[in-house]
């Protein structure tokens, strides 16, 4: 073989095996790209998945606040109608109470079992009963026959000085160290978380405790 064979023969070995090379780089370059590829969006999946988890956990957050805040909004308003039914019950009780005081025939057989449960309550004679001032006018010149009515067995005097309220009796004792109040603002103050309970549970027609209040 000629000197030019032997060249032109290795020159052709030497291109094949470049492209042979070539071919091999391009494959490696393919294979790197595609797992660079793939690892980018495994990467970009994993991100997406922790902003879809995190944008969850920012709503339910935000959910539950709002809902916090609408469940807090709701007890405010339900607190404020509670008081407002309160109101308007105490404010039909007053009425209710200035309609008994002013029919004897009702009030003064009342007046005289309230007399007689305070007295009784009281240890010890010589007691003092106070009323207001209407009652005080119904009742100061016939005392002593209203208290023998009343079934009372103590000496039971009646104040001079008038009580401000609006009916009912408070009696104590002589030194005032032992008082009890009968009067309808004491029993009305006694009776508030049973009043309270009854507008909490929509029980107003509760006869029960207008029957407690009056006669208990």
């Amino acid at each position: 073989m000629n000197p030019r064979a032997e060249i032109d023969e290795l020159e052709s070995a030497l291109l094949e095996r470049a492209k042979a090379l070539a071919a091999e780089y391009m494959a490696q370059a393919e294979s790197e790209r595609q797992r660079i590829i793939a690892e980018a969006n495994d990467r970009l999946q994993l991100r997406e998945e922790r902003e879809i988890l995190a944008a969850k956990a920012a709503s339910e957050r935000a959910f539950r606040r709002r809902m916090q805040a609408a469940e807090i909004k709701e007890q405010e308003e339900l607190d404020r109608l509670r008081w407002s039914l309160v109101r308007n019950v105490m404010e039909r009780l007053q009425r209710q109470l200035a309609v008994i005081v002013a029919d004897d025939r009702k009030y003064l057989p009342l007046l005289a079992r309230y007399l007689a449960r305070a007295s009784a309550a009281i240890e010890g004679d010589g007691l003092i009963a106070e009323v207001n001032a209407q009652d005080h006018a119904r009742l100061a010149a016939k005392w002593d026959a209203f208290c023998r009515e009343a079934g009372i067995g103590k000496h039971l005097v009646l104040a001079p000085d008038p009580l401000a309220c609006v009916g009912g009796v408070r009696v104590r004792n002589a030194d005032d160290t032992v008082r009890v109040d009968n009067t309808f603002e004491g029993r009305l103050e006694r009776m508030q978380d049973v009043i309270h309970q009854a507008v909490t549970e929509r029980l107003f027609a509760a006869a029960a405790h207008r029957g407690a209040l009056f006669d208990g």
